[in-house]
């Protein structure tokens, strides 16, 4: 058993933080906000009908996106009350409840994807003994040819550096790297980190 991650340990001690995050997200789309421009960024880099990994998918917006656009999505999260709330806003895609580190899919499903989202700063918010896993998870999850697209900000306990030894440890390569999901260049001091990785 892997330990809990820093979510699991917010909804175990906050079970109304879920909605909170829901009701948050719903707001700001209700004001215009622009809320889906990760997913745009996979859609770009794919083509029609692609399978697709939405790794810590939350509410679904990404994943609710993409499945619109055309793309076999499969979503996943360890919060229930975000998945529920996927499947009731965004229908469409196969959601799974499960943890990163050890979740199993459906056999209807696609096995292997040909890109991986992880947005959110789902990584920033993962113990640490769990990174690697879920990095050569990911690493295990691509179809050939197929990228992963990570992003999380700095000042959350994972230096930038350790990502990249991570990842260089996890039968991952990093193809660029970014400081925003709009791809603006890379800076050691950046805030925010949007990496593009490929099977080593």
């Amino acid at each position: 058993m892997f330990p809990r991650s820093q979510w699991a340990e917010i909804i175990a001690r906050d079970p109304g933080h879920s909605q909170r995050y829901i009701d948050r997200f719903a707001m700001l789309a209700a004001q215009g906000q622009d809320l889906v421009g990760e997913a745009r960024l996979i859609d770009a880099m794919v083509g029609r009908g692609a399978a697709v990994l939405d790794a810590g998918c939350g509410p679904g917006r990404h994943s609710g996106y993409l499945h619109r656009a055309g793309h076999r999505v499969v979503g996943v999260d360890l919060d229930p009350a975000l998945i529920a709330e996927a499947e009731r806003a965004e229908p469409g895609p196969t959601y799974l409840v499960g943890d990163l580190t050890s979740y199993e899919l459906p056999s209807e499903a696609p096995q292997r994807f040909d890109a991986i989202l992880c947005a959110g700063n789902v990584l920033g918010f993962l113990h640490p003994d769990t990174r690697r896993p879920v990095l050569a998870g990911f690493a295990a999850r691509l179809a050939e040819g197929g990228r992963a697209v990570v992003g999380f900000g700095a000042g959350r306990g994972y230096a930038f550096d350790d990502f990249f030894a991570d990842v260089e440890a996890s039968g991952l390569v990093r193809e660029q790297t970014f400081s925003t999901w709009d791809l603006r260049p890379f800076a050691p001091d950046a805030g925010f980190i949007v990496a593009v990785l490929g099977r080593a």
